[in-house]
């Protein structure tokens, strides 16, 4: 079992929901990043993602775009292009070595992995995939054969940071990839603050969040100490609001 598979394990025993938090490394200097993960987990994180900066995050709305606790499972999430150029095993192996656990690929389709998720399997690195809400029921199935660790479900057609969320929708998906999926399902895109992600985890499995915290390195670029701490404000207030009998 992953590191991974086993937090979202202890999680459904606690009958809690998973706070999946992304921030982008490097944002908006070196230092600050390995700080405001441990404020993170201190703030109720469970599981981090962590962008790999890219200079044409399609899936990334303008707030990400810019910003281009080892008990804490980690995740990487970037695009192929820097992936392809390193080499997938070489990437695979430097993924071990700097103990990461699962990594998300955006445009990584499932038709075109059987060769890479080996490399990560054999590694013990979960391999994560998007499901859109125009994602069809067979590739649907076809994605939860190829993904492991948890599914991510894209909340809203567009990019992150844009629109307002629909939680009766998102629970209606949310059902249909669970009668097709016998992974966990996180929910992101959408999720702005301790309200939403309240409504998203009661019918999801784990609620992402990265617009929101990427925002504050974006205000905070001249004054970095107050990121750490804003960060952790945003995302407590969530996992308290999440936690709410």
């Amino acid at each position: 079992m992953s590191r991974i598979e086993a937090c979202f394990a202890t999680l459904k025993e606690q009958q809690r929901k998973a706070l999946i938090p992304y921030i982008t490394a490097g944002d908006p200097t070196k230092a600050v990043t390995v700080p405001v993960m441990h404020a993170m987990v201190e703030a109720g994180a469970d599981v981090i993602e962590l962008g790999v900066p890219f200079s044409d995050p399609m899936a990334d709305g303008p707030v990400i775009q810019k910003a281009c606790g080892r008990a804490t499972p980690v995740v990487l999430m970037g695009y192929l292009n820097p992936v392809e150029i390193m080499g997938y095993e070489r990437f695979a192996d430097a993924c071990v070595d700097a103990g990461v656990d699962g990594v998300l690929l955006v445009d990584l389709p499932p038709e075109e992995c059987d060769e890479v998720a080996p490399l990560f399997k054999t590694r013990g690195v979960d391999l994560i995939f998007l499901i859109a809400p125009t994602t069809t029921d067979a590739r649907i199935s076809r994605i939860a054969g190829a993904a492991s660790g948890y599914l991510y479900y894209v909340s809203l057609k567009g990019v992150t940071g844009s629109a307002s969320l629909n939680v009766e929708e998102v629970a209606r998906r949310v059902e249909t990839i669970r009668n097709l999926a016998q992974l966990p399902i996180g929910v992101g895109f959408g999720i702005k603050d301790a309200q939403s992600a309240r409504a998203v985890s009661q019918v999801s499995d784990g609620v992402v969040v990265g617009s929101a915290l990427v925002n504050q390195s974006a205000e905070n670029v001249d004054t970095p100490d107050r990121i750490a701490p804003a960060v952790a404000a945003i995302l407590a207030d969530m996992r308290a609001a999440m936690d709410k009998q």
